[in-house]
């Protein structure tokens, strides 16, 4: 087992892989990172399965079973929960002797309903059905419309990682989401201690974005910090929302805390450290999703920095000083929200393209 990755798991951050395809599950290399390398989940999205799916050969026995009339949305749904459940199935034991805690697979909406709260409910429920296995998690974007889908999707039972988080107030607003969906769910008699969640709060976009308008602004000497202030600032958010009353009733129903996940934690900069947005975001009950690339940067070098517990106050002097600059935050986080969806529009829609192609050749 690698010394490095267990002690950051020791310390109290679930490692999850943000990567899946076919062939990392059926070579054993995601078995092996699981026994190896304290790996404890695994995040998807539409550029993950976009990638994995243009190594048609993986797939063009399933795609050729679906029969030549399949639709590509059909096909999709049915390739990539595939995937997903197979994963399940790898951390299946983590899951059940974790509680819940581990052990989860993430599987996403299609990014076109990010501001359609009904279709994106109905789908949520649909993927949960086609994985079928308990430790699923249904990745749904935190836009407006996303929200009381959000909502919606946890009062049904069904466990969520919320998706596209930039600032601490869509966070506080994905935290209400969750603990409204809670409430509904206990009044309908659900058992509580079952749904489970995670809020993937995004890291290095926010440097990478606020860094071009402190370079603008002749402010270079605060550049690369304002990613870190941020997520700071979105921890001390989470220990208010789940410390207070209203949670702790939950709590005393069986109700799990919304767990902090950092997401796009692979650094930009190449004059960054590659371990940055690792080492200095250790807090016991976090998630950590990172890229081959940065977990085994980790893996080979990477240091468990202090607790960032109670640090708020500290990340907030930095925002603070960053405004100050001249850098319009609220326009920031409105930008890379846009963005966010939109990226992964354009894989979803080169995923359609790659499963066509697929379906093309099986006939």
């Amino acid at each position: 087992m690698n010394d490095r990755l267990k002690a950051l798991a020791d310390a109290g951050v679930s490692i999850w892989l943000d990567d899946l395809s076919r062939g990392r599950i059926t070579s054993g290399n995601l078995a092996s990172k699981i026994e190896d390398d304290s790996v404890s989940g695994v995040t998807t999205n539409p550029t993950i399965f976009a990638a994995a799916l243009r190594n048609g050969a993986d797939y063009a026995e399933q795609i050729k079973g679906l029969g030549a009339d399949v639709d590509v949305d059909t096909a999709i749904k049915q390739l990539t929960s595939t995937d997903v459940s197979n994963a399940c199935d790898l951390f299946a034991a983590l899951y059940q002797s974790s509680g819940g805690y581990d052990g989860r697979v993430s599987i996403e909406v299609a990014p076109t309903l990010a501001n359609e709260t009904q279709a994106t409910i109905d789908q949520a429920a649909e993927l949960h059905a086609l994985v079928g296995r308990e430790n699923v998690l249904i990745k749904i974007p935190a836009t407006k419309p996303g929200l009381p889908a959000i909502q919606q999707t946890i009062a049904n039972g069904i466990s969520v990682n919320v998706t596209v988080i930039f600032s601490e107030d869509r966070y506080r607003a994905v935290m209400d989401a969750y603990l409204s969906g809670l409430e509904a769910a206990d009044a309908a008699g659900k058992d509580l201690s079952t749904i489970h969640s995670v809020a993937s709060f995004f890291v290095s976009r926010v440097d990478a974005e606020i860094d071009k308008r402190l370079e603008q602004a002749g402010r270079p000497d605060l550049k690369s910090k304002a990613a870190i202030a941020n997520a700071l600032v979105a921890y001390g958010a989470y220990e208010e929302v789940f410390g207070s009353d209203r949670f702790k009733a939950l709590a005393a129903k069986g109700a799990n805390a919304q767990r902090p996940l950092w997401a796009s934690t692979g650094t930009k900069d190449p004059n960054l450290p590659d371990t940055l947005y690792v080492t200095n975001l250790v807090a016991d009950g976090v998630v950590n999703t990172m890229p081959e690339k940065t977990m085994d940067a980790f893996g080979d070098h990477g240091e468990v920095g202090p607790s960032i517990v109670g640090k708020a106050d500290e990340g907030r002097a930095v925002l603070d000083e960053v405004a100050a600059a001249g850098v319009d935050l609220a326009d920031v986080f409105e930008v890379l929200e846009s963005e966010g969806v939109e990226k992964f529009i354009v894989s979803w829609h080169e995923l359609v393209a790659s499963v066509e192609q697929a379906i093309a050749s099986a006939r």
